[in-house]
């Protein structure tokens, strides 16, 4: 079974002072938590033991906030990332909840939108070996992990992690699949002049393995990475323009669960009940109506 983790830690320090009494990861976009649309691309992959990974000071946050996970059909865990150590770390804090099932690692604060995100989500989760990420084709490479493809075949050449002369545009998003390698690749590897466990370091061993895929999310993709104010009022945008434009919600869990049968049309309405008055709870009431959709 593949087991899922968001890591939401880190002091959000590009969004101060915002951030100084609340992780980003709690901040709205738009009309739900940040964190609720990381939750719902591991749902999408029908991912539903889920490890969530915060800093001592917030992680009773998310635990109010999500609970058990119960009202989504799933288990929800909670660990403490002390301090920020990187993002490989993620597999070592969380190495006896993954055990040696495969895993998918999602950033608490990425977002993905686009028609077809389900399907290349449940791909990459069913695939028997090896590992998968998402490049997405960017103006600023050089602040993330840069994969070089080769110009003929397409397949991987190399990852690096911030290159100062990025050897392509495409960056490597923060949604990674990996086989049931990675906690033991995560051990082996080194902190980096940086001083932490660098993602990039995992994808390489994939790599040096020929067991990296990289899937390109092409036109009709949306990444958001929505750690700076632009970005995060980009993301809040674009969300709004799609819900308020299509009357449709990007990433609510409850629909999510509710389409892939993890919960009832009577808990959806319950948890509409506990949400009480609003557009979020009101658009649940329509989706077991059949209206929303």
């Amino acid at each position: 079974m593949r087991k899922g983790i968001i890591l939401a830690g880190g002091t959000g320090s590009r969004l101060f002072p915002v951030t100084l009494g609340v992780s980003k990861q709690l901040l709205p976009v738009y009309d739900k938590p940040m964190i609720y649309y990381s939750l719902s691309v591991l749902l999408m992959s029908d991912i539903r033991q889920i490890l969530l990974i915060s800093t001592p000071d917030d992680i009773a946050s998310y635990e109010r906030l999500l609970g058990d996970g119960s009202a989504y059909g799933i288990e929800m865990q909670y660990a403490v990332q002390a301090e920020p150590k990187g993002l490989a770390e993620a597999f070592i804090i969380g190495a006896d909840f993954v055990g040696s099932n495969p895993s998918t690692l999602i950033l608490g604060d990425n977002i993905f939108y686009g028609a077809g995100l389900i399907q290349l989500c449940m791909t990459a989760a069913q695939q028997p070996d090896g590992a998968t990420v998402f490049g997405y084709h960017v103006l600023d490479p050089e602040r993330y992990g840069v994969v070089e493809f080769d110009e003929e075949t397409e397949l991987v050449k190399s990852i690096e992690e911030k290159p100062k002369l990025p050897k392509s545009d495409w960056a490597v998003t923060g949604l990674y699949y990996y086989d049931e390698q990675v906690v033991d690749i995560a051990h082996s590897i080194s902190p980096s002049a940086r001083g932490e466990l660098e993602i990039t370091d995992i994808n390489a061993a994939y790599l040096e393995r020929q067991q990296l895929r990289v899937q390109k999310l092409g036109r009709g993709f949306a990444w958001f990475d929505t750690g700076t104010h632009d970005s995060l009022q980009d993301a809040a945008a674009f969300v709004r323009t799609i819900e308020t434009r299509q009357d449709i919600k990007i990433c609510c869990p409850e629909e999510i669960a509710f389409d892939n049968g993890y919960i009832t049309a009577d808990q959806v309405l319950r948890r509409a009940n506990e949400l009480g008055a609003g557009t979020y709870s009101d658009y649940l009431r329509r989706l077991v109506e059949g209206i929303a959709r």
